[in-house]
């Protein structure tokens, strides 16, 4: 479900309520529930909020590449075979992926070269 809230909030334009949120989910989520997921986002520094009427708007602190790719290295960072987990991540990157992968590696799309870090520090 907080995956769902995630989504609503990277979709909308601007900071949303808890009704906004709930309005955007499919399903039939419970108000409570729906504040119940922000408020848990929220302590887990994954949202930013402020005051709107009673209640609060919140907005995610990072954008979902930010989110998607923190979530990739935690997940690499936590496996014993660091090297083969890459393995099979590459082995099972679709052609298109593969050549965009290669690309941002190489530092043609202008963006790796000022942001790369050497293996030790990440």
């Amino acid at each position: 479900m907080e995956s769902d809230v995630l989504a609503a909030l990277w979709a909308a334009d601007g900071p949303l309520t808890a009704r906004d949120v709930r309005g955007r989910l499919r399903g039939d989520l419970a108000y409570t529930t729906v504040l119940t997921i922000l408020s848990r986002l929220y302590d887990k520094g994954m949202l930013a909020r402020h005051r709107e009427g009673r209640g609060y708007a919140y907005e995610p602190v990072r954008d979902e590449a930010s989110h998607t790719a923190q979530r990739m290295h935690s997940l690499l960072k936590g496996g014993s075979d660091r090297e083969a987990v890459l393995a099979r991540f590459v082995s099972e990157l679709s052609e298109q992926d593969e050549r965009l992968l290669h690309q941002l590696l190489s530092g043609h799309d202008g963006i790796l070269p000022d942001n790369r870090r050497s293996p030790g520090e990440r």
